[in-house]
């Protein structure tokens, strides 16, 4: 652990747009309020969602993300470290933890504010790239399954299970959470990426490029479209007579951009009898932990595209709004 400094090397912007936006810059070490924890960064994972607020759009984030300019400079919540101070109000951690979890100050930098409630231990066997890579797609993999009836120890032998952008940060984990539940699990991405999506545990996989997901068998218990290319009401054609459809894909696609793909879901879900389901997917200590002790196990492992150097973080960033990343993009500190 390197002795705390008043600067640190991070990441940030002051304007909306692509990956160039992003640049080196010394910023001041951020003061942990009363219920946040001061960790020093070591691995920093990036998603989609960092892409999103990178670029302002859709422009509804500005409303909290600054109107015309980003509020929080420094991209990236996902992070892994060592707690160096606490708040005030902060019991259950100290200086020396090693954590996981959200850095609500950015996570591209050499030290980020955590609140104590959304950071967890990182078990012994665990690294801090493999834990940092796990914090957003693990846990909305899990909280989406979790939806769609396949909770945390649940036993799920028997559904059929197809997970479309499954060489993702986030499909690349629901497919190993649906199979290590005893589903059968399908597996939807590139050629390119088979491999891979047969390694995490896909019984099948179906190249999209090659062949459409709306000619398969009408047999699937679980939807999980993390993509949005194809109409819901095609994928609901594609299940069984009880399965169900999730999307989740902040992407604009074929049903309209993440907020009208929300309504649409819902809408057909309430007012015609669709079986669809939506979630939200926030971190916390509790779910965090149940992710540490999945990796430590082994029953997860995150299926990572890239480890690079903070200085490349506007380069790492690029691969994440490129969307072809397979698996996650981790920065090391």
């Amino acid at each position: 652990m390197k002795t705390a400094m008043s600067t640190m090397n991070a990441i940030a912007h002051d304007r909306y747009g692509e990956a160039d936006a992003l640049a080196p810059v010394t910023l001041p070490v951020p003061s942990p309020g009363p219920r946040d924890v001061l960790v020093e960064v070591e691995a920093a994972a990036l998603n989609p969602a960092d892409v999103f607020k990178m670029r302002g759009q859709p422009r509804v984030l500005r409303l909290a993300g600054g109107l015309t300019r980003p509020t929080v400079r420094v991209r990236g919540s996902d992070m892994a470290g060592t707690v160096v101070a606490v708040g005030a109000e902060v019991t259950h951690w100290r200086a020396g933890d090693r954590v996981f979890g959200e850095a609500r100050s950015g996570s591209l930098a050499e030290y980020a504010l955590a609140r104590d409630d959304r950071v967890a231990r990182i078990p012994d066997a665990v690294t801090p790239a493999d834990a940092a890579a796990s914090v957003m797609a693990a846990l909305a993999a899990r909280d989406g399954l979790a939806a769609a009836g396949i909770a945390p120890g649940a036993d799920a032998t028997g559904k059929r299970v197809l997970v479309i952008g499954a060489s993702g940060g986030i499909g690349s984990f629901a497919v190993q959470l649906a199979k290590h539940a005893g589903a059968h699990v399908t597996g939807v991405c590139s050629g390119r990426n088979a491999d891979a999506v047969r390694a995490l545990g896909a019984d099948g996989v179906v190249d999209y490029t090659r062949e459409s997901v709306t000619d398969l068998p009408a047999w699937f218990d679980v939807i999980f479209d993390n993509v949005g290319a194809v109409p819901m009401e095609e994928l609901h054609a594609l299940t069984s007579p009880t399965g169900m459809v999730l999307p989740n894909s902040g992407l604009a696609g074929a049903d309209g951009g993440p907020l009208m793909k929300v309504l649409r879901a819902n809408a057909r879900r309430f007012l015609l009898r669709r079986r669809y389901r939506t979630f939200l997917s926030m971190p916390s200590t509790a779910a965090l932990a149940e992710i540490a002790g999945a990796l430590a196990d082994g029953t997860l492992s995150p299926l990572v595209d890239a480890v690079l150097p903070l200085a490349r973080g506007s380069e790492a960033m690029s691969r994440v709004a490129s969307g072809h990343a397979r698996g996650k993009v981790v920065v090391v500190v």
